[in-house]
């Protein structure tokens, strides 16, 4: 299964690995079995640590990955192909004894963990997002063996699928209960099952002495702002949500100056590890809820937090608009979803929607309509948005169909899925509806300011204000990227502001008259 150059890479990789390891296959007579079986025994051909036996279990085809001697293992529904062959590499090194590149203190985090869990999780192969999940709670279960896991290919396992309903991937269960979906990291899966923790961490960080300037986001517009602060030799923090953004949810990225192709992914983790080469404190997994203004600034966390800093950055991005008709929230994750790339091979075979006529719209309807039946297009306006090489490609499909001036006004279910969506003719003002199996909403982005309301000033659209280097209304704070007022919400242009917003909250720092700035440092 593994072709010349692969073997030789994975290899090189095996050498790594330092306990003995062995693969145990659940196999039968399908053709995934034969699959499994050979893909297994390639494996251990490449290293003298690595052996194959067969035991039943009741998912067949699936095989775990165990440490001899220990209860330490991993196990994989499915080939672990795609996007995860990155995962199975992993798990392979980790449960062979590699060094797990964490924090220590995540580690033993994880290490104290009290309880019995077993984590499922659901994913598609052709998932960009799936593979941060099963890496994360691969690693988790290899640090804590009473972290059990398998990762569930939904392709193969389809009855599983139906009968939990899952539209959605990455989808996790935990000890037979939802847990969660969309990419997830370690710190955010920890966050939810360890409350104490979260506790703990809010009171160090409440702990932390004043920032220089401190940025709130950790997408391209603040990973620029951190890096540039960070060059100018000042006490710089960055507290995030998660690093990345909404980059993290973008499959192709083909405009990004310098960079010929990449995905979001990629360049996320190209983010972080460019922020990491200088002295900065990167605080993960929190999400602001409060500004003060005042000599120290302060900034709240949602888990009790409180940070204090000479200058804010705030670069918290924007988020997947929504369409605000009965049925969306009910059905969301159960028919209704917001990216084609992850959750679109869930609905092969199946007529499904996309709402948005702009480039995210038509370039999910196109890549929608190589996997499943029929995609019907929905534009508000007269005419679609998308730039015109897009647009020839959609009009040229066969199993696609473009309805403008249409609104659409209900997505109809069953109480359990989605089967249809209504919309209304804004030229006749007829109403029609249309059955279907999927919606895919892709109408634009929304700020993620709502925290800030009353605090600072914001536009009509919930944009903050800024002025031409990044000033918002309250002195000391900037603002930078899709969060602003700044049009055009591209990743270039993100970079840029938010390089500009740390220079201007660097001059500002350089400006405060000495008595404040000794008194600041009290």
């Amino acid at each position: 299964m593994l072709d010349a150059t692969l073997k030789k890479q994975l290899q090189a990789y095996l050498e790594k690995v330092v306990q003995p390891i062995e693969l145990v296959a659940a196999l039968d007579d399908s053709p995934k079995s034969r699959e499994m079986d050979e893909l297994l025994n390639e494996i251990a051909a490449l290293s003298d640590k690595i052996t194959v036996r067969q035991e039943a279990n009741e998912r067949t085809p699936s095989f775990a990955i165990n440490r001899v001697g220990t209860d330490i293992g991993v196990r994989f529904a499915g080939i672990p192909l795609g996007h995860e062959f990155t995962s199975l590499v992993l798990a392979l090194l980790h449960v062979g004894g590699h060094t797990i590149k964490l924090e220590q203190s995540v580690i033993d985090q994880i290490a104290a963990l009290d309880g019995d869990y077993v984590f499922e999780t659901y994913i598609s192969l052709s998932c960009h997002n799936c593979p941060e999940v099963v890496q994360a709670l691969n690693t988790m279960s290899v640090i804590n063996p009473r972290i059990k896991v398998v990762t569930i290919d939904g392709g193969v396992f389809k009855k599983e699928v139906e009968d939990k309903q899952i539209l959605a991937v990455p989808m996790m269960f935990l000890n037979g209960q939802h847990f969660g979906q969309g990419r997830t990291n370690v710190e955010e899966i920890l966050s939810k099952i360890d409350v104490k923790g979260g506790e703990r961490k809010a009171a160090e960080l409440s702990q932390k002495d004043p920032f220089d300037v401190l940025i709130v986001g950790g997408g391209p517009a603040g990973a620029a702002a951190a890096i540039y602060a960070a060059r100018k030799g000042i006490r710089t923090g960055v507290l995030a949500d998660r690093f990345g953004g909404q980059v993290l949810d973008t499959l192709a990225i083909e405009n990004f100056v310098s960079l010929k192709a990449t995905d979001g992914p990629k360049f996320a983790v190209a983010l972080e590890e460019h922020v990491k080469e200088y002295d900065v404190d990167i605080m993960n997994t929190q999400r602001a809820s409060k500004l003060v203004g005042g000599k120290l600034i302060e900034v709240h966390t949602e888990t009790g937090a409180v940070l204090k800093s000479k200058s804010v950055i705030i670069a918290t991005g924007a988020r997947w608009r929504e369409i605000n008709v009965p049925g969306e929230k009910e059905y969301k994750n159960h028919g209704v979803a917001y990216c084609p790339h992850c959750d679109g091979p869930l609905f092969k075979g199946k007529r499904v929607s996309v709402i948005g006529g702009g480039n995210s719209g038509v370039e999910a309807a196109i890549d929608l309509a190589g996997i499943v039946k029929e995609v019907t297009l929905i534009e508000y306006g007269n005419e679609l948005r998308a730039d015109a090489v897009l647009q020839r490609k959609l009009y040229s499909l066969p199993n696609v169909k473009v309805i403008k001036s249409a609104q659409t006004t209900e997505i109809h279910g069953d109480g359990k899925i989605v089967n249809g969506l209504s919309y209304k003719d804004r030229t006749t003002g007829e109403l029609h509806k249309l059955e279907l199996e999927g919606v895919f909403v892709q109408i634009g982005l929304v700020p993620n300011a709502e925290w800030l309301k009353g605090t600072i000033d914001l536009s009509a659209h919930g944009e903050i204000e800024v002025d031409a280097r990044g000033h918002t209304s309250l002195p000391g704070v900037f603002a930078a990227g899709d969060v602003t007022t700044v049009p055009f919400k591209q990743i270039v242009i993100a970079v840029g502001e938010g390089a500009k917003a740390s220079l201007a909250a660097f001059d500002h720092l350089i400006r405060l008259p000495v008595e404040e700035e000794e008194q600041k440092a009290a």
